[in-house]
């Protein structure tokens, strides 16, 4: 399968998910604060196995869009290592750090999702 079309396959499922799961963190970024540590754990497994799938299969470090599937491959499997090695710890605050985060994973997954899309 060539490079485009990997990517484009990717980028497809990728951008829409990080857009939907980014505003939901939005709304709820309070649940965070009261969650359990197996339950963060779990999620840093999600995370982490989701992370090296994309790393394994697109390590494109090219100037262009799909710079940015292998940027968030990564960023998921370092969350997810912080969060299977300290589950109890406190997680993310309702911060400006925090929404300036989210904000930067939530546009690269309408770059992600435009440009997979497009013709």
């Amino acid at each position: 399968m060539d490079d485009d079309r990997r990517s484009k396959q990717i980028g497809s499922v990728l951008g829409p998910t990080l857009l939907m799961v980014n505003i939901s963190e939005v709304i709820n970024l309070g649940i965070w604060e009261e969650s359990l540590p197996p339950v963060t754990y779990l999620n840093g497994l999600m995370l982490f196995a989701a992370g090296l799938a994309i790393v394994r299969f697109h390590s494109r470090w090219r100037p262009l869009w799909t710079v940015s599937i292998t940027l968030v491959g990564w960023l998921m499997m370092a969350g997810g290592l912080f969060r299977l090695y300290f589950p109890a710890a406190q997680q993310a605050d309702a911060t400006a750090t925090t929404y300036a985060f989210v904000g930067f994973l939530g546009l690269l997954g309408l770059i992600m999702t435009v440009k997979s899309y497009a013709r």
